[in-house]
């Protein structure tokens, strides 16, 4: 009996060690259950190393990824670049020595290569059976430094792009012994519609699935998978409006929060509540208020900016004026009575800076009056620049300013009286039915003379800037008078000037400015130029009614003058062939226009020059074998006798047409050699011609 007592304590003693390993083992079996099961989705510490369901990184996961030791997701040993609802993009570098094995890491129990994809392989015996959708040139271009050769393109034909997935039979057909790289390729049918393709080299793409019947969360739809090898598949992705992995083993889906709402869908109430009208309309008046403000605010500043900058500059085109006892001012109501009130009827014509008017003073003066147009500050100076210039200026061939008025906002100029209007009217026909030539050469070697006199009568020399026909005015007696000084320039006495100002109008200006802006008086050489060629020819500077070629005069000029072909421009009314001089101070002219075309402007003569061969061509002219003194006309200019033949009056002067007699040219050094007899100059005249009854 004490035998049996002693044994109880023992035999609880090893019932409660059993128990215990029982509980132990149960434990312990459950715990290898669960890390069975169990998916882990995160990838170190950062929040960038979670990925979604059905993603994860230990035995649990549907699709298991690895985490390397840096923290970067990886396929394999390739590292992953972006997961999304249905692709796995990964980095592929390139690589001369990485075998074809490797491709297998790209084929898993749940993913695989899609048709998305280009292959680059190696030592392929045998060639792709089509072309490949990335171009050789591109894939040369992008790999030819690295020292890898033969390189082979594989990518699923049109036909595959029905399937989802790339067919491991494809490349293996070509027995290629390595895998250089692969380009992700972007072919989708929602890039078509613009016709663009998307590329991304050293990538590839894998889609993804999970097997079995579809296991989506409620607001998720089931996107339907065939697998590589014909089986059966799913992917989840949630509704408009709901965000998530869309499975129901993950995370399902849930409503997208208020500020990831965008305009068009807070507009059409799919979210934003009820204050989304409310909030609407409040900004739209909020807006309108503020927009009203700010352009209350701008007007006033401006209104304000403007007449203060109206009163300094009337300041300042006052103290100009003042300075200039030869430039009086003209009170506004004067003006306003000469014109009539600007009448249109006065209205002589409109240019760049302004509109001129015909108007009669108290005197009974007749004068052009200029109304400069209310522009920048660009307009204030170029009043300010002509006043300037035409007040310390005085030639017989330049318009003169008589007088200015700057009152009520108003700055208007007033000049002396041009009554036969601009030498373009007349060359265009505008005015009158032509000019004859004597008429033209006279204009010509008038307004040479007056920008040579800018150019070089005046210290620091004056560059008009604006030389063209509209710009030449003619009086009573058609003398001319240069006009439109609003663009000149006091010149530099070196060559390092450079403006940049906008400068002359087009057809005229100098090639040479726009190339590097370099300011001298070859400029107006050029521009006057072609004004040379308009009296040559009457035609415009610019007409675009002529063929492509011949658009430009001065291009025309050139070409014509250069080839001897003068006669296929020369406006017929000059009637070149009525006597010698004509024709040969024609193609003179012509001639001296050509090198004030040149393009280098160092080629080109100066201003001095042209004028001295232009009066040396007008004063040439044709005398009577039996006279030896020749009468000046302030018109014609040119020399002659009274001998039989008709009479023509033009402008207030008599021109004779040639009569039956003996003459010889004339080329008389000056003007006072017009006296020399005739037996003096016969052995230098240069052309003798006998006209037969």
């Amino acid at each position: 009996m004490g035998r049996l007592l002693c044994s109880l304590p023992i035999q609880l003693k090893m019932k409660k060690i059993i128990a215990l390993m029982v509980v132990i083992f149960v434990a312990l079996s459950t715990k290898a259950q669960d890390n069975s099961t169990r998916c882990d989705q995160t990838c170190g510490h950062r929040k960038s190393g979670q990925v979604p369901y059905p993603f994860g990184f230990s035995g649990g996961c549907k699709i298991r990824l690895n985490c390397g030791d840096d923290g970067e997701i990886r396929i394999g040993k390739y590292r992953v670049q972006n997961l999304t609802e249905d692709t796995i993009r990964i980095h592929v570098p390139a690589d001369c020595n990485r075998t074809m094995d490797e491709i297998d890491q790209f084929l898993g129990p749940n993913y695989a290569l899609t048709w998305q994809n280009g292959l680059l392989l190696q030592n392929c015996t045998s060639p792709p059976t089509h072309d490949c959708v990335i171009p050789t040139t591109m894939i040369e271009a992008q790999f030819g430094l690295l020292g890898c050769s033969n390189i082979r393109c594989y990518s699923p034909t049109d036909g595959d792009k029905n399937l989802t997935f790339m067919s491991p039979a494809g490349w293996r057909a070509m027995n290629c012994g390595r895998l250089f790289t692969s380009i992700a390729v972007d072919r989708r049918e929602s890039l078509r519609d613009d016709s663009t393709v998307s590329l991304q080299v050293q990538a590839a793409e894998l889609g993804w699935w999970l097997d079995g019947a579809c296991e989506c969360s409620n607001h998720a739809d089931c996107r339907k998978v065939t697998t590589p090898n014909s089986g059966s598949g799913f992917r989840c992705q949630c509704q408009e409006g709901f965000e998530g992995d869309g499975f129901a083993r993950g995370h399902g889906c849930r409503k997208r929060k208020v500020h990831d709402c965008s305009a068009s869908k807070y507009v059409s109430g799919k979210c934003g509540g009820r204050m989304r009208v409310g909030v609407l309309i409040g900004g739209i008046i909020a807006g309108a208020l503020l927009m009203a403000a700010l352009s209350g605010i701008c007007y006033f500043i401006r209104q304000r900016s403007s007449s203060l900058r109206n009163r300094l500059c009337a300041k300042r085109l006052s103290s100009v004026a003042a300075g200039n006892t030869g430039v009086p001012f003209y009170p506004y109501k004067e003006i306003e009575r000469a014109t009539n009130s600007f009448a249109a009827k006065q209205r002589l014509g409109t240019g760049a800076y302004g509109t001129v008017y015909a108007g009669k003073l108290h005197n009974d003066e007749l004068v052009a009056i200029k109304k400069i147009r209310h522009r920048d500050t660009d307009g204030n100076e170029q009043v300010m620049n002509e006043i300037k210039l035409l007040s310390s200026v005085s030639h017989p061939n330049l318009v003169r300013l008589l007088g200015c008025c700057i009152e009520n906002g108003e700055q208007i100029l007033v000049y002396e009286y041009m009554p036969n209007g601009t030498l373009s009217q007349h060359l265009q026909r505008e005015r009158g039915t032509g000019l004859p030539w004597t008429i033209r050469l006279t204009i010509a070697t008038e307004t040479a003379h007056a920008i040579a006199y800018l150019h070089s009568a005046r210290n620091p020399p004056i560059y008009h800037r604006d030389i063209k026909s509209s710009n030449i005015l003619l009086d009573y007696n058609y003398n001319s008078k240069v006009a439109d000084f609003g663009l000149s320039r006091l010149g530099m006495t070196d060559d390092s000037h450079i403006s940049t100002a906008p400068q002359g109008t087009p057809g005229y200006v100098d090639p040479q400015y726009h190339q590097n802006f370099h300011l001298s008086d070859k400029s107006d050489v050029y521009s006057f130029g072609v004004v040379l060629v308009e009296i040559i020819t009457a035609l415009k500077v610019v007409d675009f009614s002529r063929p492509h070629s011949e658009v430009n005069l001065a291009a025309l000029a050139i070409d014509r003058i250069g080839k001897g072909h003068v006669d296929e421009i020369l406006d017929p009314f000059v009637e070149p062939h009525r006597d010698a001089w004509t024709l040969s101070s024609v193609n003179k002219v012509a001639e001296l226009a050509f090198r004030c075309l040149a393009f280098h402007r160092d080629m080109r003569p100066s201003m001095m020059e042209v004028a001295d061969e232009l009066e040396q061509v007008r004063l040439s002219g044709w005398a009577p074998m039996d006279e030896n003194i020749c009468v000046a006309s302030s018109v014609a200019s040119s020399c002659s006798s009274p001998y039989n033949g008709s009479e023509k009056s033009f402008g207030g002067m008599s021109i004779k047409k040639g009569g039956v007699g003996s003459r010889r040219l004339i080329v008389p050094q000056r003007v006072a050699d017009c006296m020399t007899p005739l037996e003096e100059m016969k052995d230098s005249s240069p052309v003798s011609v006998r006209t037969l009854g």
